[in-house]
């Protein structure tokens, strides 16, 4: 008779720090959603705030169709999210430059202010974590976040390809 969990076929699972990447993201979603919830947000709308803040902070144009791209979104679903965002108050639309058609968005004071109230916790409690590590420490630790985040990126793109494409 077997010991082994049912369905699960290899015991060792993953090396631990896999493993403790897998329960901070499961926390982090926790968060955002417990976050999000308190104010009326569901997670995709704190993603879309999270991509225009990213493009922004680059100073590139973010448009309906980077949303839509970025979040994996029908361009009805994206419409919706935006229209959310313009009713919460967190986001305009705006036409600038020589094509007027274009849409931009952009967030707005609110967005900051609320995003601000809304992770502070998060940042607290983060930076005091932070505060119990060396330079050294956190300059590892920052190299091995941006070797995970790169894997993930390359995983997720493998992961998109059709089944023929990805073997």
């Amino acid at each position: 008779m077997s010991t082994e969990p049912p369905g699960r076929p290899d015991a060792a699972g993953p090396p631990p720090l896999v493993s403790l990447l897998q329960e901070f993201s499961l926390e982090a979603n926790r968060f955002a959603d417990a976050a999000g919830a308190r104010n009326d947000m569901h997670r995709t709308d704190l993603n879309a705030l999270s991509v225009i803040m990213q493009h922004t902070s680059r100073n590139q144009v973010v448009t309906p169709g980077v949303l839509r791209r970025e979040l994996h979104l029908s361009s009805p679903a994206t419409t919706a999210l935006i229209d959310r965002l313009d009713k919460s108050g967190h986001v305009v639309r705006e036409r600038q430059g020589s094509d007027r058609r274009q849409v931009q968005l952009r967030m707005t004071p609110k967005a900051y202010r609320d995003g601000g109230a809304m992770f502070a916790p998060l940042a607290r409690h983060m930076a005091a974590a932070l505060a119990g590590f060396t330079a050294e420490e956190l300059e590892l630790a920052t190299r091995f976040m941006h070797a995970m985040i790169d894997a993930t990126v390359r995983a997720g793109e493998e992961a998109a390809l059709p089944p023929s494409d990805s073997q």
